[in-house]
């Protein structure tokens, strides 16, 4: 990594432990991404670190591994509450204070209930001069899908389609390859490669008989996860047939009957059996039961890929955060097409758009859109 001298603010070395932090996500969950920044008196940097790996030292380690015995009373900046419990490694804050730390500016307070404001009075009581809130906001932006697991026990939901220019993902006769281009397809092998799991419904599993694998493989190996009521999936689906690449996962609803739960766990198929959500879907498993099961197993970031039912029901009940979105220069027409998100939808058209931070970019042919969907608008 490159290396800053001298820096001109508070604000800027902070902005540089973001930086950091930045370069650990998609290998440190279920940990969040951290960065931290060591200087001098007068702002000069003598250590700096991320949070690499899972399991790995954390960003104060680092950085306190490159400041050496120049850690003794500088200051370090830190984009989250340093951790003052035993785990894979031992308590940040305990470290910074045999290094000599003499004061800390934290951008935020870590939200984990094992954690929340015992670093910093860990600190506090060392003597340590203790800052919290410097770039807040893009420090909690940095962390959100951890944040959203350790304080509701739910992952960070992304959903991805590509569809036409109209607005449709499949034609009517069910023809779905290939809508986006060569280019879009290998943004959606980066993001597979950032996530613990990608999930599809049991139809687009049966029609479209995918891999869902990361090809080439990224930092993460994701899971893949089938929505299947019944347990239906065929172990000789490539789903099943490629399971030494990848684990795969089918969330049946408990009436699914064993003679098809068996043989997928012979076949090393992880069979979950999930309670519906109410007596409209009494023979489906809940969705959100469905991801808070993915929470336990501390699933941070989860990837739905469709098909339309699956996304249109996450929709229908809010639980979809960020949606990427593939748009092809094509027109397929018809009203029997298949769109993107189905279900019941919203009644009304939001007064003001309710996908916000959205970023756009064009990936030769196709537009990508990503963004977080904002429900209350």
């Amino acid at each position: 990594m490159d290396t800053i001298r001298q820096f001109s603010s508070p604000e800027a070395v902070m902005q540089r432990a973001l930086e950091l932090a930045s370069l650990g996500i998609g290998l440190v969950e279920p940990n969040p991404a951290v960065g931290s920044v060591i200087v001098d008196e007068n702002l000069k940097l003598i250590g700096e670190g991320y949070h690499q790996q899972y399991g790995g030292p954390h960003a104060e380690i680092h950085a306190l591994n490159m400041a050496k015995d120049k850690a003794k009373n500088a200051t370090i900046f830190v984009t989250l509450e340093p951790c003052c419990h035993q785990g894979k490694t031992g308590p940040c804050s305990q470290a910074l204070i045999q290094a000599g730390i003499k004061r800390a500016v934290i951008a935020m307070r870590d939200p984990a209930p094992h954690v929340s404001g015992g670093g910093i009075a860990d600190l506090q009581q060392a003597g340590v001069e203790v800052e919290v809130g410097l770039l807040e906001s893009a420090a909690q932006k940095l962390v959100r899908p951890f944040v959203k697991r350790v304080t509701k026990g739910l992952p960070w939901v992304h959903a991805k389609w590509a569809m036409t220019l109209d607005g449709k993902i499949a034609t009517g006769a069910g023809h779905s390859q290939w809508i986006s281009n060569a280019r879009s397809r290998e943004v959606v092998h980066q993001l597979r490669g950032c996530m613990d799991a990608v999930m599809v419904g049991h139809q687009t599993a049966e029609k479209d008989n995918p891999l869902l694998t990361a090809r080439p493989a990224g930092a993460r190996t994701p899971a893949r996860i089938i929505v299947d009521s019944q347990a239906t999936l065929s172990c000789q689906s490539n789903l099943v047939q490629s399971i030494d690449d990848a684990p795969v996962i089918v969330m049946a609803h408990e009436s699914a009957p064993p003679e098809n739960i068996k043989p997928l766990e012979r076949a090393g198929v992880e069979v979950l059996l999930i309670q519906s959500s109410s007596q409209t879907n009494a023979n489906q498993p809940g969705l959100k039961q469905c991801l808070l099961e993915l929470g336990r197993k501390e699933m941070t970031n989860i990837l739905i890929e469709g098909g339309g039912s699956l996304l249109g029901s996450c929709f229908d009940e809010r639980l979809i955060d960020e949606v990427h979105v593939f748009i092809a220069p094509k027109l397929v027409g018809g009203k029997t097409a298949i769109t993107p998100i189905a279900g019941r939808g919203l009644e009304k058209i939001p007064e003001i758009q309710n996908i916000t931070e959205y970023q756009v970019q064009t990936l030769d042919s196709d537009i990508y859109v990503q963004g977080l969907i904002d429900y209350q608008r």
